[in-house]
Parts: C-alpha cells; structure tokens; sequence
C-alpha cells in the first residue's frame, strides 16, 4: 500500500499566506496541515508516501524530509495544475500496480485508516453535507455499493460529498482510465478530475464501497480553517512547549504553544495555536493562529490568523495577514 498525496495547488482562497507557505504546511493546533495527513497514515502502518508538488514544492520537500526522515518519500513535480487525474497519473511509474490510498493535501478527515485499508473492496470515503453541489457526489445503491460519481453536479441526486480520500485496489485500471479521459478531452470544470476517472472505473465493473468519516475539517479558507483549528486544539487537548517564558501570563485551554516562545502580560485562549519562537507583549489572544517567530506588541486579536515572522503593534480585532509583515496600528509603544 503506498499513499499518494497531491499538494501541488497554489491555495489561493488562503493567501495573502499562500504566497510564501504551502497549504499543506499552514499550521493547525501546533502541527501542519500536512503532517496531520502524514501522522495519520502512518500510525496505520504506510511507510510508502508519494507526494505531488507543484508551487512552493520545495518547501514541501524540505519539510517532509526533516519531519519524516524514516519514511520511504517520492516527490513528483506537477509543473502545469491540470486537475486531480492529470496529478494522479504522474505518479504511474512509482506505483506500478501497488494498491494506493489517496489522501487530498488539504483533507483533514477522522475515520479508521487500517480498517479501509484492509476491507476487499476499494472504497470511497463520503460525508452527509447539506449543500453537496461544490462538491465531488457519490450516488449509492440499495446494495450499498457506489453506482457513480459526479463533480460539483448542479442538481444532486445525492448528498454525500467526497472528502477527498480514495482507495483504490484496481490501480492498472485506474491509469487507464485517467489516461483515457485525458485523450479524449473530458474534463470537469477544465480540469481532468479524478472522478471522472472514478466514473469511468464504475461503469466499467470496478465496485466501490462508500465509508463515512466521523469528522471533515476544512482547511480551505480562514475562517473553516480557525474553526478546524478550534476544534482539533480541543480533540488533542493542547499542547504546550518546554522553555517557555510566561511572566504574568494568562493561559486559557486549550492552546498550542510552540518550543521556545516568550509571553508577557498577556492572556492567550481560548483555542490560540502559536508557532515557535514567537514573542508576546501586553497582548490578549483568543481563536487565532499565530506563526513561528511572530511578534505581537500591545494587541487584541480575535479570530485571527497571523503568518510567520509577523509584527504587529497597537490594537486591532481580526486580521489576516502572511509572512514577513511588519504592521502599526498605532496607540502602542515600542518595547
């Protein structure tokens, strides 16, 4: 079983972070995006990862390599974003006819990874939602096999989303099929999709089971990615860092707290994730990311979401800004 794990997209609903940061390593709940994906699967025993890179695909390299250096990593540049299938078929001759789980880099899903991974059939993982039409819809029949799937269809006949997780046994016909929606133009909203490909696998007699995750966070803008954020910081409980200065400090749990961060006269919580090596001043911090080696003098902050190496002075509510920002909002002073 190898995973295969496209991060190749340039995550543009998240920017201004995205100009300097991967999607895949925006940080949450005092990990990454990514290496929530990565931890996961390899609890479940997968050694083999496959990752497709694209934009910014170096940092993804370095990170996995530093992170991960016991796993078995292949990294595939997808220099031209054609979609899903077009990623997918890049990966052909790492994966040979190895089974493979696909894991979307921004699909955070809690669901049992080994039981997927050992049932017979190849599976489909899908969540009730209430307006299914911005996404990839899996039709089931009374036997509870998957009879198809449509991307982002205008009518619905069904309301259980793909999350963005697939496993796949038949993976010969798999490449067959990327390759022949690919010769034949068919795309989806200009894209060669993947599940298009999944389409052509069922009605050629490849039988899909569907298997419904618990949880689905989404990751994919700034305020799902605080309430993801929220919600993973009080599932792992928090987690805070040795070597920490906290001189007349609040701390309301439950928070994250990187390795050698230094925090005065502040109150930070609930549901704060701050990176490492930050530095906080008479700051009062609640439902926020914060990135490593920040700065935040005499500020509030609500529902925000900072970069990394960010300054900011004076006194705000919300705000969303990248890397390598140096912001005054006045009414504060140095220190």
């Amino acid at each position: 079983m190898k995973a295969i794990i496209p991060v190749a997209g340039a995550g543009t609903k998240l920017r201004p972070h995205t100009y300097t940061q991967p999607k895949a390593l925006i940080p949450l709940a005092g990990k990454t995006i990514l290496s929530i994906i990565i931890d996961q699967l390899k609890d479940a025993g997968i050694n083999d990862f496959v990752f497709i890179i694209g934009y910014l695909g170096e940092k993804i390299q370095d990170y996995v390599k530093e992170k991960y250096p016991q796993l078995n990593c292949h990294f595939v540049l997808q220099n031209e974003r054609h979609g899903t299938g077009h990623a997918i078929n890049l990966t052909k001759e790492i994966i040979g006819d190895d089974e493979i789980l696909v894991v979307l880099g921004d699909t955070i899903a809690e669901y049992d990874v080994k039981e997927v991974i050992g049932t017979a059939y190849s599976m489909l993982g899908v969540k009730k939602v209430d307006d299914p039409r911005n996404f990839g819809v899996a039709e089931i029949d009374e036997d509870g096999f998957i009879s198809r799937v449509v991307e982002k269809p205008a009518i619905p006949k069904s309301n259980m989303a793909l999350v963005g997780v697939y496993k796949i046994k038949e993976t010969s016909f798999l490449f067959s099929c990327i390759q022949k929606i690919i010769a034949a133009g068919i795309k989806s909203y200009d894209e060669f999709n993947l599940t298009d490909a999944l389409e052509c696998m069922i009605q050629n007699g490849v039988r899909f089971k569907p298997f419904k995750v618990q949880n689905w966070f989404d990751c994919g803008k700034k305020d799902t990615l605080l309430e993801s954020n929220a919600t993973l910081l009080k599932k792992f409980g928090g987690n805070i860092e040795e070597n920490h200065s906290f001189e007349n400090t609040i701390i309301i749990p439950p928070v994250s707290i990187g390795e050698g961060c230094d925090i005065k006269n502040s109150v930070v919580g609930p549901n704060v994730a701050i990176g490492e090596y930050s530095k906080l001043n008479h700051a009062i911090i609640k439902d926020s990311i914060i990135g490593s080696y920040s700065n935040l003098f005499e500020i509030v902050l609500n529902t925000s979401l900072i970069g990394s190496d960010a300054e900011v002075r004076g006194v705000s509510r919300s705000l969303n800004i990248g890397d390598n920002t140096a912001i005054d909002l006045g009414g504060g002073t140095k220190s």
